[in-house]
């Protein structure tokens, strides 16, 4: 692998400056934080231990899920997951990698850092990697093809953080193949609380070994009590009807976050998320990107996914909108 990205730790949010007031980079949900959520953070008790086995918040998970419960896996987050499934795969001497074209950079470090070679077919790849709604674009792939087409032994992780943020449309797998695919959640994007770090994913029917293997690579407590809160939050009532109206927020957002980057001559694409790539007229380098931020304006480059020339941007709120709109016209006088 000699992509030079692999080993940068690239992302939107937070920088050196500190926090931008109109912050297009990330892809947490502009309607957040979810209040009921903040609330039960607010509640934690931090002097003590979460129970090591966090079996409550195992059975919360597999009852929202409608899953058993040991296929329930904890994480400390979607990236650390990231390097521990890849250890796992690792041990097994399976060394053969396959990601999508424009995907997260943390696929190709993990699989680096364990001398993985990438593999251009998905059904002849050891570790298969998807994404749905995919990032940085957005989009739905062919996800249903791809995992018609894996190995037997393969192990693939359908990651989604961005599915709860599904703005059209639905994931295009049924139960029986989702049961064949590592699903990995991540929900404080969904939940507007990308500060509070914590996952977990649910194992395939026949992965009781991998299961396992991802237990014992595990540190103890992946999760702190505010990373419990989080996830037990998550899967209450309450929250979910916080975020059907977020999603109908949201929507009304984006189109017209979408007119108004046209309107700058930006060539915007296709996008079933809560956020979407766009090629702005002049490109978005150099000086102009010290303006923007001074004018407390973040954009995502995608060059880090391979597309260069482009941005990614987060549907914001219209003051935010309002503000790009008119840091842009300003940069380009």
């Amino acid at each position: 692998m000699t992509s030079s990205h692999i080993f940068e730790s690239l992302h939107g949010g937070t920088d050196a400056q500190g926090a931008a007031p109109h912050d297009f980079s990330t892809n947490a949900n502009a309607c957040g934080p979810c209040p009921g959520t903040r609330l039960a953070l607010q509640r934690v008790d931090a002097g003590r231990y979460p129970d090591p086995l966090y079996s409550t918040l195992r059975e919360r998970l597999a009852h929202f899920h409608q899953v058993e419960v040991r296929r329930i896996v904890i994480a400390a987050s979607a990236s650390e997951f990231i390097g521990r499934i890849t250890a796992a795969v690792a041990q097994g001497d399976s060394r053969r990698v396959w990601v999508p074209r424009h995907c997260y950079g943390d696929y190709l470090r993990a699989a680096s850092a364990w001398r993985f070679e990438p593999e251009p077919e998905a059904g002849a790849a050891d570790l298969v990697w998807c994404c749905d709604p995919s990032s940085p674009l957005g989009q739905a792939g062919e996800l249903a093809e791809i995992v018609m087409r894996l190995r037997a032994e393969a192990t693939c992780v359908l990651d989604l953080a961005y599915e709860p943020l599904r703005l059209r449309g639905s994931l295009a797998l049924g139960r029986d193949r989702l049961d064949r695919v590592w699903q990995l959640w991540t929900p404080n994007k969904a939940l507007g609380l990308t500060g509070i770090r914590a996952a977990y994913a649910i194992a395939p029917v026949d992965a009781a070994d991998m299961a396992t293997r991802l237990e014992r690579l595990a540190p103890s407590w992946p999760l702190g009590a505010h990373g419990v809160a989080l996830l037990e939050s998550w899967t209450s009532e309450s929250t979910q009807k916080w975020l059907g109206k977020s999603r109908l927020k949201l929507g009304v957002w984006e189109a017209e976050q979408r007119e108004l980057c046209e309107s700058l001559g930006w060539v915007c694409e296709p996008s079933v998320a809560s956020y979407f790539c766009a090629k702005p007229d002049v490109p978005y380098s150099g000086a102009r990107v010290s303006e923007l931020r001074a004018e407390g304006i973040k954009l995502r480059d995608t060059a880090s996914f391979g597309i260069p020339g482009h941005v990614r941007l987060g549907v914001l709120s219209p003051a935010s909108q309002v503000a790009l709109q008119r840091a842009w016209i300003a940069s380009r006088s």
